[in-house]
């Protein structure tokens, strides 16, 4: 839902600028789907005694080199604070599932690595997971539907580098003394 203050621009809108209320209500119609689903794979089965986000984390670290990622680096992949992403990599770490180590080039960065541990949790986790994803958006939509929503979402990711910052709320300028 769109709140009050917000104009539908309507078909005159500019090619690449799109209507205001729509790019909202199709904003809440992606979050929305994401959350169902979300909720849905996070009550599955499968997770062996790791949490969705703990597969996040290795998931990610198996898109890196073999040598490990930093902290930072892996960060960017993860939707966690840097606290929050350092704590639970100690946490990944107790359990033998990654190595913590420090850069060779900064001794100040911490690289991290799966272990062989970790990679076969991750592998066998990462089956079921894929089977479930696969049953819950495969089971909506088809090929075709899937291949266009997944270029158009790429589409959304890779624009956002060069689309300027939101403005700030011109109601809130005017409450400034």
């Amino acid at each position: 839902m769109v709140g009050q203050g917000h104009r539908d621009d309507g078909p005159g809108t500019a090619p690449g600028h799109a209507s205001p209320r729509l790019a909202v209500e199709t904003w809440e119609s992606l979050f929305r789907a994401q959350v169902t689903i979300m909720r849905r794979l996070q009550s599955d089965p499968v997770w062996d005694g790791l949490t969705l986000r703990e597969y996040d984390v290795l998931f990610s670290l198996t898109k890196g080199p073999d040598e490990g990622m930093r902290l930072r680096d892996l960060n960017v992949y993860i939707l966690l604070s840097q606290p929050s992403l350092s704590r639970m990599v100690d946490r990944l770490a107790t359990r033998g599932l990654v190595d913590r180590t420090s850069a060779p080039d900064d001794a100040r960065g911490t690289l991290v690595r799966l272990t062989p541990a970790g990679r076969d949790l991750q592998r066998a986790t990462g089956r079921a997971h894929a089977r479930a994803i696969a049953t819950y958006v495969g089971g909506a939509l088809d090929d075709d539907e899937l291949a266009t929503l997944g270029a158009l979402l790429e589409r959304l990711r890779a624009a956002q580098s060069d689309i300027p910052d939101a403005v700030p709320d011109p109601r809130t300028a005017e409450r400034r003394p």
